[in-house]
């Protein structure tokens, strides 16, 4: 779409040096030089002033810099709209799916989707979910994912800049290793938990989070509640090689073979749905329409 002269360009120009935009590009040095060479020569503009301190920006330099800032978002922005203008032409709608994640809810209930919406095509896009993942990717549904499935509140929702529909409460309950003491229930008590380690996501995460963990602030001090930061494969690991008892919901079943889920006599649940853009496509709008009948 343009020229990626123009963004060896840009990373020289921030980093005043051909050997720093080397190891940021991860090519060599000389190619850097060339590439720059190059561009100086087919626009027959001086873009830099070379000396021994470094390098530094000539007037038309600084000229093409703020340009080709905007060329090369625009560009973005517009490869975007095209792959947006195909998605719609051929219907599709792009699932996106990790361990935390998992798509399946969505697609176990696709048959009846597609009875009402029949030309709806479905793609599903698996992703890391890191915390930098899970915050740019909510934050930004409708460019490469358009919808996530997963459990959430209004705090979440507006923490990351998405919006939500509730399908369904998740009970809240616990799992815990296959050679744990509680592994032989079928159904635990608040009382089973005195004396455990129960790992729970931080608290302003979420309110129905928080309403249980208050719960057992005032309620069962004997339970010894460890917090951590967000929900992965490791804190499943965690759970398993530490022998602890983590909280859960029954769709993260499949995350971790070696763990049992069990329910717990109460009545926390959380809200699970569908997580999608606050601006979302005439076709996210067909497909939520469709879910929610």
């Amino acid at each position: 779409m343009y020229n990626t002269q123009l963004e060896t360009f840009l990373t020289v120009a921030d980093l005043g040096s051909f050997n720093k935009a080397a190891e940021a590009l991860y090519i060599s040095a000389p190619a850097v030089t060339k590439q720059i060479n190059l561009l100086e020569g087919s626009l027959g503009l001086q873009l830099f002033v070379r000396t021994h301190r470094g390098l530094t920006l000539t007037e038309a330099g600084k000229s093409l810099y703020k340009d080709s800032k905007y060329i090369i978002q625009y560009c973005k922005e517009s490869v975007e709209r095209a792959k947006k203008a195909m998605q719609e032409k051929d219907r599709v709608i792009r699932i996106g799916t990790s361990p935390m994640t998992p798509a399946q809810p969505l697609v176990a209930a696709w048959n009846q989707v597609q009875e009402r919406v029949p030309d709806l095509k479905l793609q599903l896009i698996p992703f890391i979910n890191s915390q930098e993942n899970a915050r740019e990717i909510l934050k930004n549904l409708g460019s490469n994912i358009d919808v996530v499935a997963g459990i959430f509140d209004d705090i979440m929702l507006k923490l990351r800049q998405c919006a939500g529909l509730e399908l369904s409460r998740q009970p809240i309950c616990c799992a815990v290793a296959a050679g744990h003491r509680l592994a032989k229930k079928d159904k635990l008590t608040m009382q089973d938990l005195h004396g455990e380690n129960f790992l729970m996501m931080h608290r302003g995460w979420s309110n129905y989070v928080d309403e249980l963990r208050d719960d057992i602030w005032k309620n069962h001090p004997q339970i010894h509640v460890v917090d951590f930061d967000i929900y992965s494969v490791d804190v499943f690991n965690r759970c398993e090689n530490g022998n602890d008892v983590l909280m859960v919901v029954e769709n993260w079943k499949d995350v971790h073979p070696l763990l049992k889920f069990i329910p717990v006599d109460w009545d926390y649940a959380i809200p699970f749905g569908i997580l999608y853009s606050q601006e979302p496509s005439d076709l996210v709008r067909q497909f939520l329409k469709a879910f929610k009948k």
